[in-house]
């Protein structure tokens, strides 16, 4: 299964949207937080995980996707949740702490909700796992159309909830894609001290279901994968399990030392950039020009700098709202 030139133009243009995105909320962080650093201080409030590097996974799935199909994502969500549509205005703002905000400013970078094309991220490892695979179950049981994508980092395949959802989600045979984006590090402990098998597709053995590992960090390749697995739950087949390999080219978290990191690996990342890597195929193949992709990445440049400038110029929310929108006995 190979992507359309609309489909790898589309793949492109996201892809560089969430770098320029995340490039613009990486300035901006630090804002007010020198020369001490304190994370509540400045616009942008509390810790920041940027996903520059893993682009590729949110591409090659979410093209597959429509508004209708649920997406669960990880606390490094902004490429999943770009490539899935979440307005952009309103997830700045979100990001900001601001009243225009998705969630009113509550819920920050890491609990981006939007209902309109149905998507949700959790700061808590595996969280989403639940939510996706009862979004699945929901609709099998009402008939309604749609598909759930759960997107988990490779350390959330060690905790015990997401076992639970995989042994459901095969039990009932539901449409649901477990995507496990392998980033190599679980904050700073590397995948081979913390994990018994080296790829967790070889998990899926243990629920019947079909697992596959995608390398190279490749976006064509995984919306290959992808393609073969949601297809394979829009036609009530069941689910299934895709493990990406994936680059991690910030740190956890901003301000992240990343002492951790073997001598040069990082630098090795970075010649691997996926987004100039696409752009080379992209012109080779003869897909598209130079200066259409010039043209892209202007575009999406101003629409990042648009969707900054709401978020900056939006109202901050109103004290009197602080006991509003929870729930209550």
């Amino acid at each position: 299964m190979s992507p359309t030139r609309d489909e790898q133009n589309w793949m492109y243009r996201n892809m560089v949207t969430s770098r320029r995105f995340e490039e613009a909320i990486a300035k901006i962080y630090f804002e007010g937080k020198t020369p001490v650093f304190n994370m509540a201080n400045g616009p942008i409030p509390g810790e920041m995980h940027l996903s520059d590097g893993q682009e590729p996974v949110a591409v090659g799935v979410c093209a597959h996707l429509t508004p209708e199909d649920v997406v669960t994502a990880t606390h490094r969500p902004h490429h999943q949740a770009i490539a899935k549509g979440v307005d952009l205005d309103k997830m700045a703002a979100e990001i900001f702490g601001k009243a225009s905000g998705l969630s009113g400013g509550r819920g920050g970078h890491m609990h981006i909700f939007d209902p309109d094309v149905n998507f949700a991220c959790s700061g808590i490892i595996a969280q989403g796992m639940g939510p996706a695979v009862g979004a699945a179950l929901s609709r099998k049981m009402q008939g309604k159309p749609g598909v759930a994508v759960a997107f988990v980092g490779e350390g959330a395949v060690n905790q015990g909830g997401w076992h639970e959802a995989m042994n459901l989600a095969a039990v009932w045979n539901l449409p649901f894609v477990c995507v496990i984006e392998d980033n190599g590090w679980g904050i700073s402990v590397a995948k081979e001290t913390a994990s018994a098998v080296a790829s967790n597709a070889d998990r899926a053995s243990a629920y019947g279901i079909p697992g596959k590992r995608v390398e190279g960090n490749d976006p064509y390749a995984i919306y290959d994968a992808a393609g073969e697995a949601i297809a394979r739950a829009r036609a009530g087949e069941g689910p299934s399990l895709l493990e990406c390999e994936t680059y991690r080219l910030a740190g956890h978290f901003m301000g992240d030392a990343e002492g951790y990191r073997p001598e040069g690996e990082k630098d090795a990342l970075f010649e691997k950039d996926p987004i100039p890597k696409m752009r080379e195929r992209l012109i080779a193949d003869g897909t598209a020009s130079e200066a259409e992709l010039n043209d892209i990445e202007a575009q999406t440049s101003q629409r990042v700098d648009a969707a900054i400038t709401f978020a900056r110029e939006s109202a901050d929310p109103a004290p009197e709202d602080a006991l509003t929108r929870i729930f209550a006995a």
